[in-house]
């Protein structure tokens, strides 16, 4: 990259062009507008373009999120000179053809989970970011639960030996948003645009959340999965406006989901360690409920999104009569991402994890040195989904059990 200062200027500008300004587009928006006015960067980042089909909606988005421009065909995004970084926010239908594109352009990548709808379309990324860093680009998967300061201090806790060797991880991601069945066939549930249903849009965060936290990947898994609501309405432009159909493919009337509504799996990690799984969108009641538990031979670590500034540690060296679960409240400057935030006590919120992943992805880029985490192990997470599905369908006839 060269020197990452303009003379008398200050750091060098990083141009970022973003595909998609939904849901994940805001939120990476406010990372981008954020970051530099929080950490010392080496680079700074410029919100240079957004992309999306759109062209009315496309520029009020880009008024309202702060991008300097909006471009409706993301060719166009990856073409423009004042783009270094293409951000793609979009439904996994499409994370394989822009990501390669871009790669193949010369830009850095960053791709929203889960990085593709299928392992070919991910391995093919990955050979793509493969022959780009060799050029200088980097690709980088979105996982942004692992910037919350508690699960990288979970992780660095376990790199240090904290809970010993590992036994069990438990893990269930729960929100209850499609428990209407009048709620409308969004392109979410179509397996052509999503790739998966609570699967790959929770499970995908829980694999990768435990594979990281573990340090090691998971080997083997055994899967249930189910459809709750088979049919939906098809409401105008409920379909067809987020995941690209013609005006006349999304009309009225009620069309076939095609997603799973919940997973359930167990696995085995690469040391022996088991794992449990959980993943749905029908658990009345649980809005944004992840929640992880890892336990080792020396302690456990417990984590709640929804108390996503504690993390629960329990030492199992120390004496029995006074040993229990302590909270540790993740606000000290010497915790992660934290000596640029708030003083002690004072909490950050989900928002931070996509500040933070940008602050990753610029020091890498300033650096040049890879960026987790990489589509590689955006590759191992889509094959554990693959996994999921395929024994899934194995186990679909239970064995009986008898009254």
């Amino acid at each position: 990259m060269g020197t990452t200062e303009e003379p008398g200027a200050g750091p060098r500008p990083l141009g970022v062009g973003m595909v998609g300004y939904a849901f994940m587009g805001a939120a990476h928006s406010q990372g981008w507008r954020t970051v530099g006015r929080v950490f010392d960067l080496p680079l700074r980042p410029v919100l240079a373009a957004v992309c999306g089909r759109d062209g009315q909606a496309v520029r009020a988005a880009a008024d309202r999120l702060g991008w300097a421009a909006a471009e409706t065909d993301w060719r166009a995004l990856i073409a423009r000179e004042d783009v270094d970084v293409v951000d793609i926010c979009t439904p996994g239908d499409s994370h394989a053809e822009i990501a390669v594109a871009a790669l193949e352009a010369g830009k850095h990548v960053l791709c929203e989970k889960p990085l593709a709808n299928t392992v070919d379309e991910a391995e093919a990324m990955v050979e793509a970011a493969e022959r780009a860093r060799a050029r200088g680009q980097l690709a980088m998967a979105g996982f942004n639960y692992r910037r919350v300061p508690a699960t990288a201090l979970a992780r660095r806790m376990v790199e240090e030996g904290r809970i010993g060797a590992l036994r069990h991880v438990r893990v269930s991601y729960l929100q209850d948003w499609l428990v209407d069945p009048d709620f409308p066939l969004t392109w979410r549930l179509k397996k052509e645009y999503a790739g998966s249903g609570a699967l790959g849009d929770l499970g995908a965060h829980a694999v990768d959340l435990a594979q990281y936290l573990a340090g090691e990947p998971l080997v083997g898994v055994s899967a249930l999965t189910e459809t709750f609501v088979r049919e939906r309405p098809v409401l105008k432009d409920s379909v067809g406006a987020s995941a690209g159909l013609a005006a006349g493919d999304a009309g009225t009337g009620r069309g076939p989901v095609t997603v799973d509504d919940a997973a359930l799996f167990t696995a085995r990690f690469a040391s022996g360690a088991l794992g449990s799984f959980e993943a749905t969108r029908f658990a009345t009641g649980r809005k944004n409920a992840l929640r992880i538990e890892l336990n080792g031979e020396k302690g456990s670590l417990a984590f709640d999104l929804e108390r996503l500034n504690e993390l629960s540690f329990h030492d199992h060296t120390e004496p029995g009569d006074s040993a229990g679960f302590r909270r540790i409240l993740v606000t000290e400057p010497g915790h992660p991402y934290l000596e640029a935030w708030w003083p002690p006590g004072h909490g950050l919120g989900y928002e931070h994890t996509f500040v933070h992943q940008a602050r990753d992805l610029v020091h890498a880029v300033a650096s040049g040195q890879q960026p987790e985490p990489s589509f590689a192990e955006g590759l191992r997470v889509q094959r554990v989904l693959a996994a999921v599905e395929e024994s899934a369908l194995k186990n679909s006839v239970y064995t009986p059990i008898p009254v």
